[in-house]
């Protein structure tokens, strides 16, 4: 088999700023020991995110000098509209300026004290957006995706049985709606199968309870049902996509992920009455609903780039891409989330560093070791991004996994790239004996891993 190539040509460059080991100990040290706080500019290789960072098409540059700035009626909001409604099959699509906005939007009138929110896993700012009104987010993973060492081909599925169970404890009355995030991001970038979908959707149905999706990864959930679920090998992505939303009652989509752009985002949905509150919420907050806080020319943007993310050999690439970087590590010893998801490489920091515990966030340690030995930015998934403190003891409550994310930007980074982002991960897991825990000096209420600071402990 040939060597999957870049189904693209660069025509367009960015020089990259290179800082020497004793510069980036600095840096590191200016930032409070954590990644979010250093300037850009000071990094070589950005893994931080996939969102917001991809690398535009000439067609989307193109597309830009065709935005319809109009406040009302934009035409650019129809053909976004239009591409929107096309993969979607959903009668209403309100655009937003990114996913945490329409998330802002839908959980502040179905959210409050007493409510629950089911997802296979909550990123998050879903997270945090579902807990801000009062209610409470729940994630039902499956088993098998709770454990990075197996093996398996949808390990992002929810727990259906566990669904079933929580609702009728919970009381239909008391869940708003359920919520299926594919990719599964926090899960480590699993995909989630068409067959789990329909069953979540039977359950849904059986207590009337309306299924959304977290849909920023739609296209890359798309390519792997197409490639790993029976029945599907001949069906296009477009085809595959527009199946998993017609079980959907409405979506949320940070625009950023697969729509190729660096902002935006939209809610969709079928139900009159709460599109009727959504809207009324946008005025106020994003802006006129043909707008939503995006300028004519961002929508043309993710119009085109939801075109282009449907191309089978742009999506053939991209999940190579990152199982190539997976396959290096792997290859030296290196223990991950199996196999490689969608947009990311998940390292299982509990298994690089047993040495230290979860409250010495081993995660953050290696996040901050990858930068200094070799300029790459990377994100911690684990107790600083997810742990919670006991109410009564104060003791911090760790999630199930400890993970170090590698989000690869879209169209953005080469194979030569790649490659050295592989030789700094290896040369740090030869040391991984020598790295010590951390500890929080400051943190903010909500959402603390984007601004708090660190100190390594003795």
């Amino acid at each position: 088999m040939k060597t999957i190539i870049e189904p693209f040509k660069i025509k367009s460059v960015e020089p990259i700023k290179f800082t020497t080991r004793d510069e980036r100990e600095k840096i590191l040290e200016n930032a409070g020991y954590n990644p979010f706080l250093i300037h850009a500019e000071d990094v070589i290789i950005d893994l931080l995110t996939d969102s917001g960072t991809s690398a535009m098409s000439a067609k989307q540059w193109s597309a830009i000098m065709e935005g319809d700035e109009s406040y009302a009626g934009s035409k650019s909001f129809y053909r976004f509209e239009s591409v929107v409604k096309k993969i979607t099959g959903h009668k209403i699509v309100i655009p937003t300026h990114q996913g945490r906005a329409a998330e802002k939007i839908l959980f502040s009138i179905v959210g409050g004290k007493g409510k629950f929110i089911p997802n296979n896993t909550h990123f998050d700012t879903t997270r945090a957006n579902v807990e801000f009104t009062g209610a409470e987010a729940v994630d039902l993973l499956n088993e098998t995706g709770k454990h990075p060492e197996i093996k398996a081909d949808f390990k992002g599925n929810m727990d259906v049985e566990a669904l079933e169970n929580f609702i009728r404890k919970a009381g239909k009355e008391n869940v708003p709606l359920v919520m299926i995030t594919v990719t599964n991001n926090s899960g480590g970038g699993q995909p989630v199968s068409m067959q789990n979908i329909r069953d979540v959707k039977s359950v849904c149905e059986k207590y009337g309870i309306p299924l959304f999706l977290d849909a920023c990864r739609f296209a890359e959930n798309a390519y792997f049902i197409k490639k790993r679920e029976k029945g599907y090998k001949n069906k296009s992505i477009l085809e595959i996509a527009q199946e998993m939303f017609s079980y959907a009652d409405g979506a949320t989509m940070s625009a950023k992920k697969d729509a190729l752009v660096n902002i935006g985002g939209f809610l969709s949905m079928n139900d009159e009455n709460l599109a009727t509150q959504c809207r009324n919420l946008l005025i106020v907050t994003e802006g006129f609903p043909t707008y939503g806080g995006l300028a004519g020319r961002d929508l043309e943007a993710v119009a085109q780039g939801l075109e282009e993310v449907l191309d089978e050999n742009y999506l053939q690439y991209r999940i190579r891409s990152t199982e190539y970087l997976g396959e290096k590590l792997t290859s030296a010893g290196i223990p991950i989330i199996e196999p490689p998801g969608g947009h990311a490489i998940y390292i299982d920091a509990k298994r690089f560093l047993p040495h230290v515990p979860p409250h010495q966030y081993p995660g953050q340690s290696i996040v901050c070791e990858i930068y200094i030995n070799g300029g790459v930015r990377a994100v911690e998934i684990g107790s600083v991004m997810f742990g919670k403190y006991h109410p009564d003891t104060g003791e911090l409550i760790s999630p199930p996994m400890e993970l170090v994310r590698l989000a690869i930007p879209r169209r953005v980074y080469t194979q030569s790239h790649i490659d050295y982002v592989a030789e700094v991960l290896i040369e740090t897991f030869e040391k991984r004996n020598k790295l010590k825990g951390y500890e929080i000096v400051y943190e903010a209420p909500v959402l603390r891993h984007f601004t708090a600071r660190f100190k390594p402990l003795k």
